[in-house]
């Protein structure tokens, strides 16, 4: 097990109604004047919104609002917020949504306390040193930004997409009702799935050794979030399977399926490289769904990267798919007509768990290749530039990557 530091400061209030509670809550926590973040789509529609307002309006809390936030957030949105938060002098951010307006909240809190641009943090031209607090209202599971302490946030005119990773993101109070997310359309709800299991694998395949209390802590999630979805697509309103799904999206991404998995040397407790890669793809194209690009992206960047570490995806194959290689000791292979070589027995177990995986994501209703997507050869060059600016010449922490190597990775998923 690798040295780590695990630190996860979220008050978490959980369960049916708390979003009715939201207010109360604050007022123990001694905020009076918060800055609302929102999208102006579901959350307005269904009501959620407006309970919010109401529970703060209970409590004795004032309140402004910025609306509008778009999916994959853009950084002109980010300013505005900084301009409202500054103006109102709020003591608090608090995004109703989901990781969008999560992490544009974020944004908000640290260029709030910054004299320069707040795209300088995503830039990496400056290191955040202050922030006004976040609180947040959770309405899709998905990014685990409620616990977490990464953002990204997009730049249109630069076409970037970028992240900035600071424990001052992390919020101090995540407001999780499953209720909230009953009337999630499936796409949205299978992409959110997708999303946070991504999330466990970044970390599980980073190119530490095994650690086994972290490793069947992470397969456990992964399992259990399977189960639950297809619960959830079969009966929208299934409290606990929507509860479950909530809940690892939050473990998912607050660093506890990471602990001692960090490889020495590396920024960030996991690899990244399917994020990073998929990254571009949302930027190229901000109508892309996140889970969608990375429905695509990680099975395509396991079929290139598993001989690194074959045995890091013989563990998750098992763990999570029960897949084992045939030994031909104790197997019968009397309806196999070739030998079964130990290395054939390897690359046959982890080729089926990627194809298990990737079946997974498809039979939710996600994207099995980029054409699925819009992303043709054409577009490879911009994703490229892109990529060379986020992540650089070389990246990647379970195989280091170039970017020919991200191109053939690109290639292969069309």
């Amino acid at each position: 097990m690798n040295d780590f530091t695990f630190w996860s400061p979220t008050r978490f209030v959980f369960g049916r109604g708390v979003t009715d509670r939201v207010g109360e809550e604050l007022a123990k926590l001694g905020y009076k004047n918060v800055l609302i973040v929102y999208g102006g789509g579901s959350v307005v529609r269904c009501g959620t919104l407006d309970r919010v307002k109401a529970s703060l309006d209970g409590a004795g809390i004032a309140h402004v609002e910025l609306g509008g936030v778009r999916p994959n957030p853009e950084v002109s949105s980010v300013r505005a917020g900084i301009e409202l938060a500054r103006e109102h002098d709020v003591d608090l951010i608090l995004p109703v949504g989901g990781g969008s307006t999560m992490d544009a909240a974020k944004a908000i809190a640290l260029g709030a306390r910054y004299d320069g641009d707040v795209w300088d943090f995503y830039a990496k031209r400056a290191v955040p040193q202050d922030r006004i607090p976040v609180a947040c209202v959770v309405t899709i599971p998905a990014s685990g930004s409620e616990a977490s302490d990464s953002a990204v946030i997009s730049n249109d005119e630069l076409h970037l997409k970028s992240g900035c990773n600071t424990d001052l993101n992390r919020p101090v109070a995540a407001f999780m009702d499953p209720e909230l997310t009953f009337t999630l359309p499936p796409y949205q709800t299978a992409a959110g799935i997708t999303d946070m299991i991504s999330h466990i694998m970044e970390r599980f395949f980073s190119g530490a050794p095994a650690v086994p209390v972290t490793d069947n802590i992470a397969c456990g999630m992964i399992r259990a979030v399977m189960d639950a979805a297809g619960r959830v697509m079969e009966d929208p309103n299934d409290y606990d399977a929507r509860a479950n799904i909530m809940w690892v999206g939050t473990l998912a991404h607050n660093g506890l399926a990471g602990i001692g998995l960090k490889t020495p040397g590396a920024g960030r407790d996991g690899d990244w490289s399917c994020h990073g890669l998929e990254h571009e793809l949302s930027a190229f194209d901000t109508s892309i769904t996140h889970g969608a690009g990375l429905a695509v992206i990680f099975p395509a960047w396991m079929r290139y990267v598993w001989r690194e570490h074959p045995e890091r995806f013989l563990e998750f194959g098992g763990q999570v798919f029960g897949i084992e290689p045939i030994d031909p000791a104790i197997d019968d292979l009397s309806e196999i007509d070739e030998e079964i070589t130990p290395e054939r027995a390897i690359e046959d177990a982890v080729e089926a768990t990627i194809d298990e995986l990737q079946d997974f994501f498809v039979s939710l209703g996600m994207p099995r290749t980029l054409g699925e997507l819009g992303i043709t050869a054409d577009d490879i060059d911009t994703l490229l530039a892109g990529l060379k600016i986020n992540k650089g010449e070389r990246f990647g922490t379970f195989r280091t990557l170039t970017l020919d190597d991200a191109r053939a990775i690109y290639e292969s998923a069309l």
